[in-house]
């Protein structure tokens, strides 16, 4: 409950009654783990009954919460997915539906969903109501904002270079990544993906190594149709994303397969080093 309380308006809620039932978050529900609490209430705040459609229903939006798309996009869901249990329902307020919509519905879209009528921000109370609220001005000081990854056209996977050609890339664009790629079967029998970045020799400017690693894994699960391009089997494979970061967004404009006896892109990258560029 603490991890919460930051987000709690303070007026007066409304009255369960005693219809509903407290119960453990059940380890399906990934997304609404570590958030402050483990116990939920059921039904909960979109109508579930059951457990059982509880998890169906939460687990269609847990890669959109591994999106990353909005800061409280976890605390969004998991307060409609799973109440905390207290003695009133703690709605999430329309500011944090609005803020999470409008950064989330662009990845639903990229994979062809609209933001869904469930989820329309205007059945949800006022800030002046009892309601979790987005945290204030003060969060985005506290936290320096990412580049986002954008929904795009996926570049073409290319095959044969030369490395002189990969070099006028490099100075073209401001990030190359060599990410490695596997997938896997999840127990709903969805496809997931292993992620593994490794950040490499272009300039980065302020970004951390770390935060490029999430930038790019982000990139790959709202751009999952390009993903899927990139792993036609469960073997890994390897790639060079090469891209740009214009006006705070993430845009990837080549993709090159790095294969062992690739000897262009290893060259590339090692005369990287003492290019100049033109």
């Amino acid at each position: 409950f603490f991890a919460l309380s930051g987000f709690l308006r303070v007026a007066t809620g409304f009255d369960i009654g005693l219809s509903t039932k407290c119960v453990m978050i059940p380890k399906e529900m990934d997304m609404c783990h570590k958030i402050g609490y483990s116990e939920m209430r059921l039904p909960n705040l979109m109508g579930h009954t059951s457990m059982a459609e509880v998890i169906l229903k939460s687990t269609t939006w847990q890669h959109l919460v591994h999106t990353d798309c909005h800061p409280h996009v976890r605390t969004f869901l998991c307060s409609l997915f799973a109440p905390i249990c207290l003695d009133t329902f703690i709605h999430p307020c329309r500011s944090m539906c609005v803020a999470v919509r409008d950064s989330c519905a662009p990845a639903l879209a990229c994979h062809g969903h609209p933001w869904p009528d469930s989820l329309d921000c205007d059945r949800f109370p006022a800030d002046e109501d009892m309601c979790l609220a987005s945290l204030t001005k003060e969060y985005k000081y506290l936290h320096k904002v990412l580049p986002k990854p954008a929904c795009q056209a996926c570049p073409a996977v290319e095959e044969f270079f030369t490395h002189k050609r990969v070099l006028e890339v490099f100075c073209d664009n401001n990030f190359a990544v060599k990410v490695k790629l596997s997938k896997k079967r999840t127990v709903f029998g969805d496809q997931e993906y292993n992620i593994e970045c490794q950040v490499e020799f272009i300039t980065q400017g302020s970004l951390l190594p770390y935060e490029t690693q999430n930038m790019i894994q982000r990139w790959l699960l709202i751009n999952e149709n390009c993903t899927q391009r990139m792993t036609p089997t469960h073997r890994p494979m390897v790639y060079l994303l090469v891209g740009n970061i214009e006006e705070g967004i993430i845009l990837v404009n080549q993709v090159y397969r790095w294969q062992r006896r690739d000897s262009q892109l290893t060259l590339a990258t090692q005369k990287w080093r003492y290019h100049k560029c033109l």
